[in-house]
C-alpha cells in the first residue's frame, strides 16, 4: 500500500465509480461517518481517511509546524487525491473540514466536482458586523481548558455540541471520539481552527457547493453559514430540522437525504437545477 494511504489510514468502499471523499472534523476520525456511509455504498465509491494526528493515522508523522494551519490539513486531502489519481471528487467535510476542503479545491479545482460543507464557519471569532459565535476571551478560555484538562473539557463539550439530550448514546459516542485524540494534537488543531479566517477566500471558489446547517448549532451559528452562502459563488444553503453540530450522527436520515438531493439533482440539466434552487434554497449565481 502507498505510504500516503497508510499515513492517513485511507479506506476505499463502495460499488460505484463516482467518488465521495468524507473528511471528519475536530476531535473525531473517519468513524464519525459510520451513521451515513452505508447509504452511499451501492452507487458511489466512498473514501474515508484520518488526518495525521487523528484516529488510526500514523502519529509518528505528525508535524506540529505543518499542522499549525488548516493548509497543512488540506495537504493531507490533496495528497490522498493525487495518490489515488482521483477526479470529479465530491468532497463532504464536517465543521473545520469544510474550509479545509475549500482550501484544497482552490489549489486543485480541476479535481473537484462538488463540495458539501456540514456546519461550516469561515471564521469563528466575531469581527465587527460579522458574527462567528465567539469572542477572543471565549477562544482563549477554550485553549486553556484543552491544555489543562482536555478530557474534562471534552466531557463538558460533547453534550452541548451534540444537542440531543434524548439520545445520550450519541453523546457517549462523541465523547469516545474526543478521548481517542491526543490532547496535544487536539490543542494544535483547535488553535489552527479558531484562529483561522477564510472569509476573503470564499469569493475565489468556483466549484458548486452546499452549506448544510443545523437549525441550532452552538459552534457554527447560522450567521456564519449565511455569510458563506452570500459570499461564495455557486453556493446553496439548507437549514435542517436537525439540531447540534453533528447532524450526520444525530440526524443521519435527514443528512443523507439532503446530500443526495444536492449531488444527484444538481447534476441534471439546467432547468432542473433552477427548480432545485427555487425549491430548497437559493444560489448566488
Amino acid at each position: 500500500m502507498h505510504p500516503i494511504l497508510i499515513r492517513n489510514n485511507v479506506k476505499i468502499l463502495g460499488e460505484g465509480s463516482q467518488v465521495i471523499l468524507f473528511a471528519h472534523g475536530f476531535g473525531c476520525a473517519q468513524n464519525s461517518w459510520k451513521f451515513i456511509i452505508d447509504a452511499f455504498l451501492e452507487n458511489y465509491k466512498v473514501i474515508l481517511f484520518d488526518y495525521v494526528g487523528s484516529g488510526d493515522s500514523d502519529l509518528s508523522l505528525y508535524d506540529k509546524h505543518k499542522y499549525a494551519t488548516l493548509e497543512g490539513y488540506a495537504c493531507d486531502v490533496i495528497d490522498i487525491i493525487e495518490t489515488l489519481e482521483l477526479s470529479d471528487v465530491i468532497f463532504i467535510g464536517h465543521s473545520v473540514s469544510s474550509m479545509i476542503g475549500m482550501i484544497a479545491a482552490l489549489q486543485i479545482p480541476e479535481a473537484f466536482k462538488k463540495l458539501i460543507f456540514i456546519g461550516p464557519s469561515p471564521r469563528y471569532l466575531n469581527d465587527r458586523d460579522y458574527i462567528g459565535g465567539f469572542n477572543a476571551g471565549d477562544i482563549e478560555t477554550i485553549f486553556e481548558h484543552i491544555a489543562e484538562d482536555y478530557i474534562g473539557w471534552s466531557k463538558q463539550l460533547a453534550p452541548v455540541v451534540m444537542d440531543n439530550p434524548l439520545k445520550p448514546e450519541l453523546t457517549d459516542f462523541l465523547q469516545e471520539c474526543f478521548e481517542a485524540t491526543d490532547p496535544s494534537v487536539a490543542l494544535a488543531f483547535a488553535m489552527a481552527t479558531f484562529k483561522a479566517d477564510y472569509r476573503d477566500k470564499l469569493k475565489d471558489l468556483d466549484v458548486p457547493s452546499l452549506t448544510l446547517q443545523s437549525s441550532n448549532d452552538i459552534m457554527a451559528p447560522l450567521s456564519a453559514c449565511e455569510f458563506i452562502h452570500k459570499n461564495t459563488p455557486k453556493n446553496f444553503l439548507v437549514v435542517m430540522e436537525a439540531t447540534g453540530h453533528f447532524p450526520h450522527i444525530s440526524a443521519p436520515e435527514e443528512t443523507i437525504r439532503e446530500i443526495k438531493d444536492f449531488i444527484e439533482d444538481i447534476s441534471l440539466k439546467s432547468a432542473n437545477e433552477q427548480l432545485y434552487a427555487s425549491r430548497k434554497f437559493s444560489s448566488i449565481n
